[in-house]
C-alpha cells in the first residue's frame, strides 16, 4: 500500500514525476518483448531508482538473431528536476556485427563523448537530448518524456552520435479501450520509426529497424498480441509523413502524358529509333513509336524528352522493402517495379496495399511479392515456420489471398516441407523462389518444385572444388579451385536448363562483402548515403593476406555468372538491399563484365524480369497496353551500361519524378 511507504520514498517519487502528465500511472519499470520481422526474440527490461536529485534508468536488453546474442547494458542518470542527462554509457551490441561501447558525461554545457572508440568533446546545442539510435527502447522512452516536457521542441540534438531529432504526432489507436498517441520520429535511425503514448507516458509499442536495417518492434508485455495493429498504423503513419517529403518531386497527375523526342529502347530487342513518342492515358501506354506515326491528342501533356532515352521502368527483383523510405529511392533510380522477397506479413500486406490504391496512392514503385516461409532451426528468422504440411499449406494459402504471387522458401525449411510447399503453391497457379536450404543442394530444390533460386552463392558450390588438408578436409585458408566444365557443372547446368529455373545472382551484393579496394570505387552510390547508412554498409577493403583468397573467390563468382548466361539460363537483376538505390545499376555493370550484352543486362532487368513473375503482358517493355513506366536517361545504356544510372524522368504509372528531391526527401544527396 503506498501509505506504507516511507516519508522521504513518497516524497522523493512524487518530486521524479511532478514534470509528467498523469503522474500516478507513470511506469519506472516494464519489459517490452522485442522482435525481428514480427517473431519475438528478445526482451528488455528496465527500471528507474530515485535519489535526492537524480534519477537512474538501468537497462538490460538481449535478443537473439539467428542464433547469435545481441546483448546491450545501458546506463542513464539525470536530473529529476527538469530530466537532463548528466552521464551515459550503453555497452555490448546493436546487431549481431556491430559492437557498442559509448560512454557520456556531462559538466555544464560540456560534453565528454567516446563512442566507437574515439573520444570527443561538444558543447551541447540546445535543446538536446541523450539517444543513440533504435535501442534500448527504454531511451527512447525517457527521449518522449523528456520532448513533451520541453515544450515538444521542433528540432533537437540527439548525443552521442549529434543527429537531429524531429518528432510528430501521427494519430491514435485505441488498444484494449486505452487510448494510445501515435508520434513518427525522424533522425534517430535512417528513415522513420512510429511509437506510441499511453496518457502517462509510458511507451507502449515502437516500429523502428536494427542496426541491420530490418524490421524491428518493441511492444510492452501486457501488449504483445496488438503487435499486428502497430505495424499496420506505421506503415500508414510512415506513408503519411512521407507523402510531405516528397511533393516537390512529382509533377501534378494528367490524364494523357506524350513523352516525345527520346531515343526508344523498348527492350524487346528492336532496334531504337529516335524521335518517338509515348502516349500514356490514365497510367497505361496507348502507343509506342515513330513520332511522324502517332497522332497526338490536344489535350495531351507533353513532356519534351529530346536528346534522352526512354527504356522500360526498370525491375528489382531482389527487394527487401523494410522501410517506406525505400519507395523514392526505388523511383529516384529509375526502379518502377519491385518484387520483395521476404518480408513481414503485416508489414508487406499493409504496404501492398497503399501502393495499389487507385485514387491517390502511396510514394513509391509498383510492388509484387513472395510470400516467406522459414522452420525452426538455430538460423530461423521471422515469425512464418512451417514444420508440417499442413502448416505449410496454409501459410501458402493466406499469402495467396494477400495477394502474393510467389512464395519464398528461406534457409531452414526441411526438405519434405518444400515438397509440401511447392505443391500447393502450384497447385494455387503460384510459383516458388528461394533460398537453398541448409543440408540441400540446389539441384535436390529444384526436384523438389522450386522454380526459382535466389543468390549465386548456391550455384558457385558446383563451378569449383576446395583444396584440401592432408586428411582430406576443406583448407578454407587457400583459394578454392575454378571447375568450370566438369561434371558437376554440366549436371547444374543441363538441370537448370530443363525446369527452366530462373536465377536472380545478386552478385553486386557479394561485391560489395569481396572489395579489395575502397567500396567508392566500385560503386560511387556510396558516398550519396545518409550518415547511418553509409557508416553500415560502407566496407572497408579486405587488405594483408587475406586479399589472394578473396579475389579468387570473387573470380569464382563472375565466372559462375559467366557460365550461366552462356548456357542460356534466365538471368534477372536484383539487390537484396546492397546500397539502396544504387545497386540495381551495378548489378547491371557486373552482368556486362560478366559477358551480357547492354541490352541483354537491360533485359534482365525489365522484360525477362516480368516473365520471371508472369506479368509480361502489364510491363517490361514500352509497348500498348502495357504500364505507363519509362525511364528517361540522359545518356544511351546501349553505348554504355553505366549510363542506366544518368536519370533524368522517372515515370510510374505515368506519374512523372523528379530524381533531386527524391533522394533529398530521404536523407540522400542527389
Amino acid at each position: 500500500m503506498l501509505i506504507s511507504l516511507p516519508v522521504r520514498t513518497l516524497v522523493a517519487l512524487l518530486a521524479f514525476f511532478a514534470p509528467l502528465a498523469a503522474a500516478q500511472q507513470t511506469e519506472t519499470s516494464g519489459t517490452f518483448v522485442l522482435h525481428k520481422f514480427a517473431a519475438a526474440i528478445g526482451t528488455e527490461t528496465y527500471s528507474i531508482e530515485t535519489k535526492a536529485d537524480t534519477y537512474t534508468l538501468t537497462s538490460h536488453f538481449l535478443f537473439t538473431d539467428r542464433g547469435t546474442k545481441v546483448p546491450l547494458e545501458t546506463t542513464f542518470v539525470a536530473r529529476r528536476a527538469d530530466m537532463m542527462p548528466i552521464s551515459y554509457n550503453a555497452k555490448g551490441k546493436s546487431s549481431r556485427l556491430a559492437e557498442m561501447n559509448d560512454t557520456l558525461t556531462v559538466a555544464g554545457s560540456s560534453l565528454s563523448i567516446n563512442r566507437s572508440g574515439k573520444t570527443a568533446n561538444e558543447t551541447a546545442a540546445s535543446p538536446w537530448f541523450v539517444a543513440d539510435g533504435y535501442s534500448p527502447v527504454a531511451m527512447q522512452e525517457q527521449m518522449m518524456r523528456w520532448w513533451l516536457t520541453h515544450g515538444q521542441p521542433r528540432e533537437f540534438t540527439a548525443y552521442p552520435a549529434k543527429v537531429a531529432i524531429r518528432i510528430v504526432p501521427a494519430g491514435t489507436l485505441t488498444i484494449s479501450g486505452r487510448k494510445l498517441q501515435g508520434y513518427t520520429i525522424a533522425g534517430l535511425i535512417w528513415g522513420q520509426e512510429s511509437l506510441w503514448l499511453d496518457d502517462a507516458r509510458n511507451l507502449i509499442a515502437l516500429v523502428s529497424t536494427d542496426a541491420e536495417f530490418d524490421h524491428f518492434e518493441a511492444v510492452r508485455e501486457p501488449y504483445e498480441s496488438n503487435l499486428a495493429t502497430f505495424i499496420g498504423a506505421a506503415v500508414k503513419a510512415d506513408l503519411g509523413a512521407l507523402a510531405a517529403l516528397t511533393s516537390k518531386a512529382r509533377m501534378p497527375p494528367v490524364r494523357r502524358l506524350a513523352i516525345t523526342g527520346a531515343t526508344l529502347i523498348d527492350s524487346t530487342g528492336a532496334a531504337p529509333f529516335k524521335n518517338s513518342v509515348i502516349l500514356i492515358e490514365q497510367g497505361i501506354i496507348r502507343a509506342a513509336g515513330s513520332r511522324d506515326q502517332i497522332q497526338l491528342p490536344n489535350d495531351a501533356t507533353v513532356l519534351d524528352a529530346s536528346g534522352k532515352f526512354a527504356v522500360p521502368g526498370l525491375w528489382d527483383m531482389h527487394a527487401h522493402y523494410e522501410q517506406v523510405e525505400w519507395g523514392p529511392i526505388y523511383l529516384a533510380a529509375g526502379v518502377t517495379s519491385v518484387r520483395d522477397v521476404g518480408n513481414e506479413f503485416d508489414f508487406i500486406h499493409t504496404l501492398h496495399t497503399e501502393l495499389d490504391r487507385r485514387e491517390n496512392p502511396a510514394i513509391g514503385p509498383h510492388l509484387e511479392f513472395a510470400g516467406v516461409i522459414d522452420g525452426h532451426g538455430p538460423i530461423s528468422l521471422g515469425a512464418v515456420l512451417a514444420d508440417t504440411p499442413t502448416e505449410a499449406e496454409q501459410w501458402v494459402e493466406r499469402y495467396k489471398a494477400a495477394g502474393a504471387r510467389q512464395i519464398k522458401i528461406y534457409s531452414s525449411v526441411k526438405p519434405e516441407i518444400v515438397r509440401a510447399i511447392t505443391a500447393k503453391a502450384h497447385s494455387s497457379g503460384m510459383t516458388v523462389t528461394g533460398h537453398i536450404p541448409e543440408g540441400m543442394t540446389a539441384i535436390e530444390g529444384v526436384h523438389d518444385g522450386m522454380d526459382q533460386i535466389n543468390h549465386i552463392s548456391y550455384e558457385t558450390p558446383y563451378f569449383s572444388r576446395p583444396v584440401l588438408t592432408a586428411d582430406g578436409k576443406p583448407d578454407r585458408t587457400k583459394p578454392p579451385i575454378l571447375e568450370a566444365d566438369g561434371p558437376r557443372t554440366k549436371d547444374l547446368l543441363s538441370t537448370l536448363e530443363t525446369h527452366r529455373t530462373v536465377l536472380d545472382p545478386t552478385i553486386a551484393l557479394y561485391e560489395g562483402f569481396s572489395n579489395t579496394v575502397p567500396l567508392a570505387e566500385l560503386e560511387p552510390g556510396i558516398n550519396h548515403l545518409p550518415p547511418q547508412l553509409r557508416e553500415a554498409l560502407d566496407n572497408p577493403p579486405v587488405t594483408g593476406d587475406k586479399v589472394a583468397l578473396t579475389t579468387r573467390r570473387w573470380e569464382i563468382l563472375v565466372a559462375t555468372l559467366r557460365a550461366l548466361h552462356q548456357a542460356h539460363i534466365p538471368i534477372v537483376a536484383g539487390t537484396d538491399q546492397a546500397i539502396p538505390g544504387y545497386s540495381l545499376h551495378r548489378e547491371l555493370e557486373l552482368y556486362v563484365q560478366a559477358g551480357f550484352t547492354p541490352l541483354e543486362a537491360l533485359q534482365s532487368a525489365t522484360i525477362v524480369a516480368a516473365r520471371a513473375l508472369g506479368v509480361e503482358q502489364e510491363s517490361g517493355s514500352l509497348e500498348a497496353g502495357k504500364r505507363g513506366d519509362v525511364l528517361l536517361l540522359n545518356a544511351d545504356p546501349l553505348a554504355d551500361i553505366h549510363n542506366t544510372r544518368a536519370v533524368w524522368r522517372t515515370v510510374a504509372a505515368g506519374a512523372v519524378y523528379d530524381p533531386g528531391p527524391l533522394w533529398q526527401s530521404v536523407g540522400f544527396l542527389p
